[in-house]
């Protein structure tokens, strides 16, 4: 098999690789019968160098190649048809301006397997960038608060070499008795801990966290039901939530009353409550001061985060009162940060985290009979049409 590394040709440009030059190398010495190219570039966070020093192929054309990795999007002029393609295509969710991308994919009879749709027998998730989401979302939150009220200042993560200089940061944090409310059991989450966890910040429980006041900064960890009650005040269960959400509202406003940083690491599905809504943020008991919502789910469960923001401008104010954009240093205003591709910040390190997931829990299926069906349930095109697990994209594709 010929696997081909696609060139990142979305704008803005994106750093990320599937996989990285020492891991193409592990490839090549431990899998028979593979060959791997790689796509000139001169955006990666690896050179074309680096991968040349670990015996892999570079060059321009990579058309005679079976498979394609990349991460995001691919350009409809660039596709080749009769391919295999992995990457993020952003279509499952019909999302209306990626249509004619699929349109297009069916059209050139390309395999295309997305790495969203990826799943083990759990059917959880297997392959993403949500660890360093979840990373860097939290970096950028202490970053903010460190702005916003002039204790200390963060170097940009993007501007750090590696994960281990934005540990290094760390050490420059200066709180002292603030509480810290971080939503989230999964990838993101867990990413977001890890930085909590390196800040030596405390973890206490949530009845603590509610009813004691602290001489040092701590941290709760919310699950959904956590902050969620039945409307009617029966049982609450989170099953019974996942089925029928509209029977639920939200109790977050007990945390928000005694938070100053809200990291948002959580999911949050179609019909649940929002979390705290902009007639919550206007109440008097609304404590928050810093939103890192890496979720970023726009007008949505976190009334602050009106829009996504960007690396080179991570930060923006939301104004309770108006409603609006605002100076994000004064009182009153909640700082918010919401970028929304933040694993590019650290692109090396997001990258390697995710090629070696690919290499452990993929790459043994698509060199083989793919015997666990993983790569063919997560496939939503091939051989010039939709396959049977995607065929609910059908009035998606034909424009209906």
């Amino acid at each position: 098999m010929k696997i081909g590394i696609l060139k990142e040709e979305k704008n803005p440009p994106d750093k990320r690789v599937p996989l990285s030059p020492h891991q193409c190398k592990y490839i090549l010495d431990n899998f028979e019968n593979v060959q791997i190219i790689v796509k000139s570039s001169d955006i990666r966070c690896f050179s074309d160098e680096k991968y040349k020093e670990m015996g892999v192929l570079v060059k321009n054309d990579i058309s005679d190649c079976d498979v394609l990795l990349g991460v995001k999007e691919v350009p409809k002029s660039s596709l080749i048809p009769n391919k295999m393609y992995f990457y993020f295509s952003h279509t499952i969710k019909k999302q209306e301006y990626n249509r004619d991308l699929l349109q297009k994919m069916i059209e050139l009879n390309i395999q295309m397997v997305d790495y969203e749709a990826l799943k083990g027998s759990d059917n959880k998730r297997i392959l993403g960038f949500g660890r360093y989401a979840g990373i860097v979302g939290a970096y950028n939150g202490f970053l903010t608060y460190g702005l916003k009220f002039g204790k200390y200042n963060l170097k940009a993560a993007h501007k750090c070499e590696s994960r281990k200089e934005v540990d290094l940061e760390l050490e420059n944090i200066k709180l002292s008795n603030e509480k810290i409310i971080l939503t989230g059991k999964g990838r993101v989450a867990n990413g977001a801990l890890e930085i909590l966890n390196s800040a030596n910040i405390k973890e206490v429980s949530k009845e603590d966290f509610i009813s004691k006041i602290f001489t040092e900064a701590v941290f709760c960890r919310l699950d959904t039901m956590d902050y969620n009650v039945r409307k009617d005040g029966s049982p609450s269960d989170k099953y019974d939530f996942y089925n029928h959400p509209e029977k639920y509202k939200s109790s977050f406003m007990k945390y928000a009353k005694r938070t100053d940083v809200f990291i948002a690491g959580h999911f949050f599905g179609v019909g649940s409550p929002y979390l705290f809504t902009r007639e919550d943020a206007k109440s008097d008991d609304f404590n928050i001061k810093v939103v890192a919502d890496i979720s970023c789910d726009i007008d949505g469960p976190v009334a602050s985060t009106i829009r996504p923001s960007t690396i080179e401008k991570p930060i923006y104010g939301y104004n309770p009162i108006t409603e609006s954009e605002d100076d994000f240093t004064k009182n009153g205003v909640v700082a918010v940060m919401a970028v929304d591709n933040l694993p590019c910040e650290l692109p090396k390190d997001a990258s390697e985290d995710f090629g070696y997931e690919f290499i452990k829990e993929i790459l043994p299926s698509l060199l083989s009979k793919d015997s666990n069906s993983i790569i063919e349930k997560a496939t939503i095109c091939a051989n010039g049409d939709l396959t049977s697990e995607f065929e609910y994209l059908r009035d998606y594709v034909e424009g209906n």
